[in-house]
């Protein structure tokens, strides 16, 4: 059988094409994170909020999950996101407010729990704070999580001391 002999830039190019095929899935086929969907995944209110999260935190880029209205960034994932779980009610737990968004946090060992407050359905992050600044996290998340509009705002010790006395 005779087969036509390929000049080298044709074997070249069709090496190079072999190539870079073959390369794809070493590249382009890191595995989903595994991250379970909160209660209320399906709440139409998470979608503007997931289209505008942003690419990376810090130097850490955006990955993907298997889950409905859920993010992790990192690899390992430093930061992850779920949309829709329980609204916390009024709480005595640290409240922070970040470039307009409120934040409950929940100091863990290791991991944190930022949860907004005041937006339905509520975003909750579980982070490391010794592995990635929880200044960082809010301060990126800020505009995603403000597509969820607020309802409610948290209130300090500070705004309880004007109030007006009882009657």
């Amino acid at each position: 059988m005779h087969r036509p002999q390929l000049s080298l830039s044709a074997r070249t190019a069709r090496l190079a094409l072999i190539g870079s095929l073959a390369a794809i899935p070493l590249t382009s086929c890191s595995p989903p994170v595994d991250v379970p969907a909160a209660q209320d995944a399906a709440n139409p209110a998470c979608a503007p909020m997931m289209v505008a999260l942003p690419d990376a935190i810090g130097e850490n880029p955006l990955r993907k999950t298997n889950s409905q209205a859920t993010a992790a960034w990192g690899d390992p994932s430093l930061v992850i996101l779920r949309c829709g779980v329980n609204v916390p009610g009024p709480t005595t737990d640290r409240c922070v407010t970040v470039n307009g968004i409120d934040w409950v946090i929940k100091e863990g060992n290791p991991v944190w729990t930022l949860t907004t407050y005041g937006r339905e359905p509520a975003t909750e992050i579980l982070m490391d704070p010794d592995k990635i600044s929880s200044a960082t996290v809010l301060a990126d998340l800020a505009a995603a999580a403000g597509k969820v509009p607020a309802a409610r705002n948290c209130v300090g010790q500070e705004d309880l001391q004007n109030l007006p006395p009882s009657q």
